[in-house]
């Protein structure tokens, strides 16, 4: 088993900040695992396993220097191919207001839904904002369970639909 660390960047969002820290990584021999990177804001987040000889941060400090980003690293106990594949997927969409999340995953979690993956924005205006979500999870519930314990959200529009996986 690898060491894995888990590798948090963050900054302000421009081109080359996957480029220059991926290769950075690859240049001095560490390898990636599973990743995610997203613009937030208008800044840019990279969340990352990577695992290496020496210490990551000696390998990347002077790209996050040159680029502004802000770095922090976890020792993690993980491995690759080790998480559950989503079946259900979840779309929110609504006038913007607080609650939003807590209320929907709430509702989610009593039904037994693991979130895999939660990806928000708001849209819009500032005047008329709209919140939008996107959830993938797993569930062994019929999809029609987890309709009806989302059917009374009120204001809150929300699809449920099975995610189709082909693994072969």
């Amino acid at each position: 088993m690898n060491d894995w660390k888990m590798l948090t960047l963050v900054g302000a969002d421009q081109p080359g900040i996957v480029g220059q820290v991926t290769n950075a990584l690859y240049q001095a021999g560490w390898n990636l695992g599973e990743a995610s990177m997203i613009r937030l804001g208008g800044n840019f987040t990279i969340m990352m396993m990577v695992t290496g000889e020496g210490t990551v941060e000696s390998v990347l400090q002077p790209v996050a220097d040159a680029l502004g980003l802000h770095m922090h690293v976890d020792e993690i106990a993980g491995s690759l191919h080790q998480h559950v594949v989503p079946n259900i997927q979840v779309r929110v969409t609504g006038a913007d207001r607080a609650g939003i999340v807590a209320q929907v995953t709430g509702l989610l979690a009593e039904q037994g839904l693991n979130i895999l993956e939660l990806e928000s924005d708001v849209a819009g205006s500032s005047e008329r904002p709209v919140y939008i979500m996107h959830i993938q999870g797993y569930t062994d519930l019929p999809l029609e369970s987890l309709e009806a314990a989302l059917d009374n959200l009120g204001d809150i529009d929300v699809q449920v639909s099975p995610i189709e996986t082909l693994i072969g």
